[in-house]
């Protein structure tokens, strides 16, 4: 009996030892949040997020990207300048994550953006709602 619950301690230590060493949803999220950027934004806005001066603007330190949220997701659902719109390619939650991380890395200090926040968003500017759909032009 003493071996069984000392079999049975040493799985419940092991399992909350592995417990603290997952990664938390904060974690993973700035974890997809940096790989949606490489993916869909780095190429222009580099890596570290010092842009290319005269041709795109940094995102790090910018007094832009830290203030309003709806102000920042608003050029990502409608473009500007020579940025493209991503509202056809990126859904709410992408573009939430995306944002959400560049507006707390390279110096940046300002609130993360949600899901729900974009899709209200996409509303007030009368964008169509993404679609994942077979004739979207999500790729």
């Amino acid at each position: 009996m003493k071996e069984v619950l000392i079999k049975a301690a040493m799985v419940v230590i092991a399992v909350l030892a592995a417990g603290a060493t997952a990664p938390s949803r904060a974690q993973d999220a700035a974890a997809d949040g940096k790989a949606l950027f490489m993916k869909n934004c780095a190429a222009c806005h580099q890596a570290s997020g010092k842009g290319i001066p005269g041709a795109f603007p940094a995102l790090a330190g910018n007094k832009f990207v830290q203030g309003k949220g709806t102000e920042v997701a608003t050029v990502l659902l409608k473009g500007r300048g020579g940025m493209p719109d991503f509202s056809d390619s990126l859904s709410d939650q992408e573009i939430a994550t995306i944002l959400s991380f560049v507006r707390s890395n390279w110096g940046n200090k300002a609130a993360p953006l949600s899901e729900p926040e974009v899709l209200a968003l996409r509303d007030v500017l009368q964008v169509d709602h993404f679609s994942n759909g077979q004739m979207s032009n999500k790729h």
